[in-house]
């Protein structure tokens, strides 16, 4: 039987993995995938709560979860093209300064 230790232990490996993504990669790419995985893992937090609850309150958020990271990446990818048009690279240690 699934319970909802085994949802919180892969949620919480899912965030670690965000983090770590985030904190390790220099590209800009690979830390949008690091946000990614963490709105993945509060997503599954509210749908293992919901379900375990027997309400549908966290699967309605989970889908806002799903709304806002979608939205969320079109609009990152769009700044990292713009970023590589103007600096040639989506390295974020190389990007540090601001243009007109």
């Amino acid at each position: 039987m699934i319970g909802l230790g085994h949802f919180l232990t892969v949620s919480v490996l899912l965030f670690a993995l965000g983090v770590l993504a985030i904190l390790l990669k220099r590209n800009a790419i690979g830390v949008l995938m690091g946000i990614e995985l963490i709105l993945n893992a509060a997503g599954l937090n509210f749908v293992a709560f919901s379900h375990f609850l027997g309400n549908l309150e966290g699967q309605v958020i989970t889908l806002f979860i799903i709304i806002l990271a979608a939205a969320e990446a079109a609009v990152a990818l769009a700044i990292v093209f713009s970023i590589y048009h103007g600096f040639e690279t989506v390295n974020v240690d190389q990007v540090d300064q601001l243009r007109g």
